[in-house]
């Protein structure tokens, strides 16, 4: 049995912890971007990602606090020793959820059901967060128990149950169907995860393709033989900074925000020893439709002049799509990482390396924090990151 731990409006629940005069109020976390919401303000309509002056149109009462993400990192790691305390066996997924598999501590910690229950007392005695749990045999589906026992709940799917449970729930609580993938189905009278499972695995690669219809067919009868994994590595890095609404923005202004996360990015990359081929640059406009564009280099780097010249690269070719269309979000990522940092040497080998200023800049950042330097186009400026990065 496996167990889906999901910390509920995570960045929002952290400033009602924090500041008691939030508590039971309406709160949303962000810039010119709505990056949490409390439960509160989701019944209001709030979502995420959602332009602040919508959402404060849908709630005028709003409180609006600004993004503080040493304090929702620090949370994090806390949890996270109350999920290890509990199994050794958890699979971080973001930073407010977990997958941990229990199915081996029955006969030290009880059933399943008890040890979510206990999970989530833990978490709040000693985090003072709230989190909901779901309880099933198969990572997708105690995901999906999860996101329907939210807020703050605990939802068992029992052995056997699985597909009464799952069936009448609608097609977008399967993993990959979004906007577009369901109202392809919906066009096609397939309202719910029952009448996917019935419409017959080629009528669905007909339909979406072959990886997405092979991939729904699975999930509509609960088939997902992956594993807790604890040692998996990532196969990539990266962040990423919501800009606020769509207004006019020169490209300087965009590569001074770029450049921020490139520091960021390569900077975790040294201190994984993992480097990389492939660079992505990630944009939201104004419209919230998103592209990506990357390039991959005949060799692995983790040094941040080399990320960042093909980021820039990267984000001139797209240049043309932000005039026409605003721009909301900038994020960068590196990925086909190598699994020990070796690096290729570059002739000729006697002129100056870039990667002693990394390290000098790396050595002063660890020493006097994050903040100590800083790029001097974004001197007065901050990193608004959009979604929950996993714990380090």
């Amino acid at each position: 049995m496996i167990l889906h731990a999901d910390l509920d409006s995570f960045y929002a629940s952290v400033e009602q912890r924090d500041d008691p005069a939030l508590r039971g109020r309406p709160v949303l976390v962000g810039g010119g971007v709505v990056l949490a919401a409390s439960y509160e303000a989701k019944a209001f309509g709030v979502r995420t990602p959602m332009a602040l002056a919508r959402a404060r149109a849908l709630c005028p009462h709003a409180v609006v606090v600004p993004p503080r993400m040493a304090a929702y990192s620090a949370a994090s790691k806390a949890v996270f020793e109350v999920f290890r305390d509990t199994t050794p066996l958890v699979e971080p997924i973001s930073i407010d959820e977990a997958f941990l598999d229990v199915d081996g501590l029955r006969r030290i910690r009880g059933d399943p059901e008890a040890i979510a229950r206990r999970l989530r007392a833990d978490v709040r005695s000693r985090t003072g967060l709230a989190i909901t749990v779901g309880v099933a045999r198969t990572k997708f589906l105690a995901k999906v128990a999860s996101g329907v026992g939210k807020p703050d709940g605990l939802l068992v799917v029992p052995p056997g149950g699985e597909l009464e449970f799952l069936h009448p729930l609608p097609v977008e609580r399967l993993w990959g169907v979004g906007p577009v993938t369901a109202a392809k189905l919906r066009e096609r009278q397939i309202h719910t995860v029952g009448h996917v499972a019935r419409v017959g695995e080629a009528a669905l690669v007909a339909m979406l393709g072959g990886n997405a219809g092979h991939h729904l067919h699975a999930l509509a009868h609960n088939r997902d033989p992956r594993r807790v994994e604890t040692s998996r590595r990532r196969g990539s890095i990266g962040a990423q900074s919501a800009l606020g609404r769509a207004v006019s923005r020169s490209p300087a202004e965009v590569e001074a925000v770029l450049g921020a996360l490139v520091d960021r990015v390569t900077g975790r990359m040294r201190r994984a020893h993992r480097a990389g081929r492939t660079i992505t640059l990630r944009l939201r406009f104004g419209d919230f439709q998103r592209v990506t564009r990357s390039r991959s280099l005949l060799t692995a780097t983790m040094g941040t002049g080399v990320v960042l010249r093909t980021a820039v690269d990267l984000l001139r070719e797209a240049w043309p799509m932000v005039i026409v269309r605003g721009l909301t979000l900038v994020g960068v990522a590196v990925s086909n990482l190598d699994g020990d940092g070796a690096v290729q040497m570059e002739l000729p080998f006697e002129e100056p390396r870039a990667d002693g200023l990394d390290a000098a800049v790396d050595s002063v950042r660890d020493r006097f924090g994050s903040t100590a330097l800083r790029r001097a186009a974004m001197v007065g400026r901050e990193l608004h990151p959009s979604v929950p990065l996993l714990p380090d």
